[in-house]
């Protein structure tokens, strides 16, 4: 098993990729929390981990606020003695995001927190954790917007993501040689709910398919899949890097045919 004897934080954990994430490291031997706003959701990820013989804690925390941030690390540390990875994978996507001249203030300040604060949070309390275990792995979940452009228009969602994949690399130069690694999980357009409910129209979907090379949109268990090297040692000279799991989009300059 990959992490074996690891401890794992992973926030946004009752859904999409965080659940995908959080049943994937159960499986390979992590001892596995989950911090989430949804508290039904969650449980019932929790009782999924616990049912197939693992072990999984749960604790509501709302990874905007500093308060519930620092608690998450303790409620991780007090269950399990240690942290070994946290996984910064809460996230939104408001339907209301939209360019320049039409998105709100109140979405666009609700996007940043969750979306940007929130990682920032998570490595605030987080690293101190990790330097206690004696290093570890922090994987951020930013997106394929953090490099292009989105085809359909989610201003305040890209430039959230665009500070998470910086703040990533100054942290992976920052944090090398205490033993922590720190990368960005940059997801293509996946078939999650998240997704589903912000592009809630066929032409909305087609507008983001047409340019995936692959034809498809992606899976939660494709990510967290991804997220596993990223956590494990198999990935144990990679820090810094946007890691792309995308289906191509990235690197497609014309639309397929």
């Amino acid at each position: 098993m990959r992490l074996e004897d690891k401890v794992a934080l992973i926030t946004g954990g009752s859904s999409g990729i965080g659940k995908a994430t959080a049943l994937l490291f159960a499986g390979e031997g992590a001892k596995v929390v989950i911090a989430d706003i949804n508290d039904e959701a969650a449980q019932k990820t929790i009782n999924e981990i616990t049912a197939q013989g693992h072990r999984a804690s749960f604790i509501h925390a709302d990874v905007s606020r500093s308060d519930d941030c620092r608690s998450m690390v303790e409620h991780t540390e007090t269950a399990f003695g240690q942290l070994d990875i946290l996984f910064n994978n809460a996230g939104i996507m408001d339907s209301r995001d939209d360019n320049a001249e039409t998105t709100d203030e109140e979405t666009w300040d609700l996007t940043m927190n969750i979306n940007a604060k929130g990682v920032f949070l998570g490595c605030k309390y987080g690293i101190p954790a990790l330097k206690r275990a004696g290093g570890g792995s922090i994987i951020n979940t930013a997106s394929f917007v953090s490099l292009l452009g989105a085809a359909t228009p989610q201003i305040a969602y890209t430039a959230s993501k665009g500070a998470v994949l910086s703040l990533t690399r100054e942290l992976a130069v920052l944090h090398a040689r205490e033993g922590i690694r720190v990368n960005a999980l940059c997801p293509g357009p996946l078939r999650t709910e998240l997704l589903m409910k912000f592009l809630n129209t066929e032409e909305k979907k087609q507008k983001r398919l047409v340019h995936i090379p692959m034809g498809r949109f992606g899976e939660a268990e494709e990510m967290a899949k991804a997220a596993l090297f990223l956590a494990s040692d198999d990935s144990s000279y990679v820090t810094g890097t946007e890691f792309l799991v995308d289906g191509g989009i990235t690197a497609a300059y014309v639309t397929p045919e």
